[in-house]
């Protein structure tokens, strides 16, 4: 594809971007408009709730769709695997588990670490799991449906702790322990937007900056070495940072599937491999999907709300069947 033809792509993505946020901005159980806005006062009740709970919950799930739809396009390069997916090999469950920890067990963190807790255990989960899967990468009999049913193993080992765990706790713990499995972005707010930008941004920074090299270890980590590629430190730096992301991602919404495996697919198609413009249009189109889909969420009931995560297993779903069977 040319090369202006991706930049019109990755501009019409940001403006799709654009419209889905002034849409969903209007939308939901409590009719709002700018136009109703502009003409209330600061302390009216429908501007607080607008501006401190729709408004974060719409930044939130822009946030987190860039970070899932990156850190799946990561994983994809990484293990040059088109089904590779954080929720498939287990890494967004390896972050759920130590979330999980967290719920039942909040004296672990002291309380000056108490906002970024979670997401200090859920980078932690993810990222043992992300070394445990890259080293049985190197496994020369490893293949791509070794590799999917490891993530399999790996999602039921866990999902059977995190099952004991939902029975020892109380009513409070399950009910958050149950949102938070089926992903969720009702509890946005600005504390929790202010901690994931100030983690999930200088990460996609840091993953777009090493996009070159992600396209030279495309080539085999021989071809990499002798192009002037680190190839064992950049590959470490690349599970480090998708699992930043990944994990970033779980603390704040819970597990939403299928965003890492469906928005990169969607993106390669158009722009090609090249990661320099597969990353940021699989950030944006993330963000756009994720948004839609928790717009949707929120309205499609009201004034009740459906686990975005539901919604997004819906959608992935039936795509990672096509996928299989497409490749098969």
């Amino acid at each position: 594809m040319r090369k202006s033809s991706q930049q019109i792509l990755l501009v019409g993505l940001f403006a799709l971007l654009l419209i889905l946020i002034v849409y969903s901005a209007n939308s939901g159980a409590l009719k709002l408009s700018f136009t109703q806005l502009i003409n209330m006062s600061f302390d009216d009740p429908l501007w607080n709730i607008w501006c401190n709970i729709r408004l974060p919950r719409i930044i939130l799930a822009v946030v987190v769709g860039m970070a899932l739809a990156t850190s799946g396009a990561v994983m994809q390069g990484l293990f040059r695997n088109p089904l590779a997916d954080p929720g498939l090999l287990g890494i967004s469950s390896g972050a759920s588990l130590m979330v999980g920890v967290t719920i039942l067990f909040p004296a672990v963190f002291p309380p000056i670490m108490m906002l970024y807790g979670k997401m200090i255990a859920a980078f932690a989960g993810s990222l043992f799991i992300c070394v445990l899967i890259y080293l049985y990468s190197l496994n020369e009999q490893c293949n791509l449906a070794k590799m999917i049913l490891l993530g399999v193993a790996i999602n039921a080992i866990i999902g059977s702790i995190l099952g004991g765990l939902s029975y020892i706790s109380d009513e409070s713990q399950l009910r958050q322990l149950s949102l938070w499995s089926m992903g969720h972005l009702g509890k946005g707010s600005w504390d929790l937007v202010i901690v994931s930008i100030s983690l999930i941004f200088p990460t996609l920074l840091c993953v777009i900056k090493l996009a070159h090299h992600l396209n030279i270890l495309q080539l085999g980590d021989e071809d990499a070495h002798y192009l002037g590629i680190n190839v064992e430190r950049t590959k470490r730096y690349l599970l480090i940072l998708s699992a930043v992301l990944i994990g970033t991602s779980v603390a704040v919404s819970g597990i939403i599937a299928f965003v890492g495996l469906v928005v990169p697919h969607m993106i390669r198609l158009q722009v090609g491999a090249n990661h320099k413009w597969l990353i940021p249009g699989s950030a944006l189109g993330g963000a756009c999907l994720l948004l839609l889909a928790d717009t949707l969420a929120r309205t499609l009931v009201a004034p009740t709300e459906i686990p975005v995560g539901l919604l997004t297993s819906l959608i992935g779903g039936p795509y990672f069947l096509w996928l299989i069977l497409r490749h098969k």
